[in-house]
């Protein structure tokens, strides 16, 4: 499963995937939803899990720039705030779409 073209639309992402079905992703749960180590935490051997404090999102963090193909897994956006470390594997755009 890969997408053909992602598309950012008013405030969704859209995702056609090569199996012809198409998602939609509201920006702001993706963003809410980034799997990087400074916004998830990192888990140690034992599955405690570090992270520093909660900043509060503005208005910009819910504004995508861009958005990039990493290898053949994974899409990575930048955000008009500057974060731009979460990789979102083609799965976990998935499932998000879905929930």
């Amino acid at each position: 499963m890969r997408p053909l073209d992602v598309q950012a639309i008013g405030d969704q992402l859209a995702i056609k995937w090569d199996d012809g079905a198409e998602s939609f992703l509201s920006l702001e749960k993706l963003r809410r939803h980034c799997p990087c180590a400074s916004c998830s935490g990192e888990t140690d051997i034992m599955g405690n899990v570090y992270k520093g404090p909660n900043k509060p999102l503005t208005p910009e963090a819910f504004k995508l720039v861009r958005i990039t193909n990493v290898g053949g897994y994974a899409l990575s956006p930048y955000w008009a705030d500057g974060h731009s470390t979460g990789l979102f594997s083609y799965d976990l755009l998935k499932r998000l779409a879905e929930d």
